[in-house]
């Protein structure tokens, strides 16, 4: 059995309520939801919230809510791993065991069915542990610099400040939307970061955190634009 799980626990705070505020004219966690569905990848797509309004979204949208989050897995410190593991462990003890499982974030509204397809198809064929989203910097990481205690510059990597950027190594980031998983991975909370996992390369424009009402308002304006 293949499942989506979506983790919208309600006690967000620098965006309050933000997994179910109005984005471009749904509740954020109806895109994730709808993308899901349309990819045809799943069995189920099961949204683990400890929130009941959250619950009442996500079936309106066409989601299942068949337990509620326990409270040691919503608060500010539970981890994506802890929460996707009690969702399987309870589908195994109560309904039915999956195979294949993929966490896909309810503040993820540029996530689209062709991606999520593409990810079990890597899955599948190079039996990974995981495939997940990434995407490339658009600067160089090399050339990265910080602001000391007393004001001044410094670079994290000194001996590149005369490397030029086309000669230096391209690097990659978590773009933050959905990782597919062995359920064999996520109960032994295997690390997503590693070599048994492959990557599903985004372009940068379809990748923004949602973590500020500044990036809120920007992921506004980019969806819109691609509309």
């Amino acid at each position: 059995m293949k499942v989506a799980i979506i983790p919208a626990r309600g006690g967000s705070k620098r965006i309050p309520r933000k997994n179910i505020k109005e984005f471009c004219g749904k509740p954020m966690i109806a895109w994730s939801i709808e993308a899901a569905l349309k990819s045809g990848c799943f069995d189920r797509v099961i949204v683990s919230t400890d929130d009941q309004e959250i619950a009442d979204v996500a079936q309106q949208y066409g989601a299942q809510v068949p337990f509620m989050r326990p409270a040691e897995l919503s608060d500010d410190y539970a981890g994506t791993i802890p929460v996707i593991k009690q969702a399987i462990e309870w589908l195994t003890e109560n309904e039915q065991a999956p195979n294949l499982v993929c966490c896909l974030y309810a503040t993820a509204p540029f996530v689209s069915a062709e991606d999520i397809q593409r990810g079990l198809g890597l899955l599948e064929q190079t039996d990974s542990a995981y495939a997940f989203t990434v995407t490339s910097y658009a600067f160089p990481i090399q050339r990265a610099i910080k602001i000391t205690a007393n004001d001044g510059i410094e670079m994290f990597v000194p001996e590149h400040f005369n490397t030029r950027s086309q000669d230096l190594e391209e690097a990659y980031h978590d773009a933050g939307q959905f990782y597919w998983g062995t359920a064999e991975a996520w109960i032994s909370e295997k690390m997503i970061f590693g070599p048994d996992s492959a990557p599903v390369l985004l372009p940068r424009h379809r990748v923004q955190d949602i973590d500020t009402p500044e990036d809120w308002m920007r992921a506004e304006w980019l969806f819109k634009a691609m509309q």
